[in-house]
């Protein structure tokens, strides 16, 4: 059974739970192989063995000196050496340029915000803000795949986690742009937006910059927290948390949107959420068209009593 490359996410050696949904796609596919790039391989091998790993190929911290293009020569290497069926990553900005890089190399193609893929590794596409499903296979050499966070359900299934150190020659053009200087950006206790398996959005009927409504639901869910494009706009929320065509493209298991109308823009980052509930006061906004459950009511007398509901079945 062929080889299938997964490019391991990690945080400070701490395997983000993307990696595992990718392993898990790459087992429909042939034999996978997660690549580690950066100290705290050891740790980590049993987590990612335990997701079906069967090799560990762990490259040196270097790599992580320079942008983006160190890893697609490792990509590219690796995949060349061990014929492999195909390359996963997920699709982060960075790992999207990541996929482009490495196809290049391989002379095959890049497939990017991918939602679900096949054993004939065939694709599944959700494009114009949600309203069309399409499907991609590329006609030569091994494809490069990026998958969207939350698209594939992590299952376990325990592989043998062999650890294999690698290298690659890295030529100029690789390491022309250096890294000088990283910054900690503080986290708090709530899950990272994009691979939160449930999030709580609020938009322009929250009315001001207290969001303390969305928040404490979010909290009692163990959620994330995002806002609209209206909401971040109004500077009422942090740009970071804007989920749309515009900020972050989502996949939860559940999106609960309070006070958010809907508009294309929005839709287009959350409309491959599994499970979309919606509370908003106009009945006819288009948030309702795409929910699966709707409440047609004020989100601030609505969702404190969603909160106080679910504080009481914990």
């Amino acid at each position: 059974m062929a080889e299938v490359l997964v490019l391991v996410d990690h945080v400070d050696g701490e395997v983000k739970k993307v990696t595992n949904e990718l392993l898990t796609a790459a087992r429909r596919v042939g034999e996978p192989a997660a690549v580690w790039v950066g100290a705290g391989a050891d740790a980590a091998a049993p987590k990612l063995a335990e997701f079906g790993a069967e090799k560990v190929y762990t490259a040196s911290s270097e790599l992580n000196d320079y942008v983006v293009a160190p890893k697609a020569e490792l990509l590219a290497k690796l995949a060349g050496e061990n014929s492999a069926a195909a390359v996963l990553v997920s699709a982060t900005p960075e790992n999207k340029e990541v996929a482009a890089r490495t196809a290049v190399k391989l002379g095959s193609g890049a497939l990017t915000d991918v939602v679900d893929v096949t054993p004939e590794l065939v694709t599944e596409h959700s494009i114009f803000g949600g309203a069309t499903v399409t499907h991609a296979k590329v006609r030569t050499g091994a494809p490069v795949v990026a998958l969207r966070p939350n698209s594939v359900t992590a299952e376990a299934s325990q592989g043998a986690g062999a650890q294999e150190e690698v290298s690659v020659d890295l030529p100029e053009s690789a390491t022309s742009a250096k890294v000088v200087e990283r910054v900690k950006q503080e986290r708090g206790a709530r899950p990272e937006l994009t691979e939160a398996a449930i999030v709580v959005s609020g938009g322009r009927g929250v009315g001001s910059e207290d969001f303390s409504v969305v928040e404490s639901l979010a909290d009692s869910l163990g959620a994330a927290v995002g806002a609209s494009r209206a909401a971040v706009d109004s500077g009422w929320y942090p740009n970071e948390f804007q989920v749309g065509q515009t900020g972050k493209t989502i996949s939860p298991n559940l999106y609960i949107a309070l006070g958010i109308s809907g508009a294309i823009q929005h839709r287009a980052g959350m409309q491959t959420s599994k499970n979309i509930v919606a509370v908003n006061k106009d009945p006819e906004a288009p948030i309702h068209e795409i929910s699966d459950f709707s409440v047609v009511g004020d989100l601030h007398k609505v969702a404190p009593q969603l909160t106080d509901e679910v504080n009481k079945r914990k």
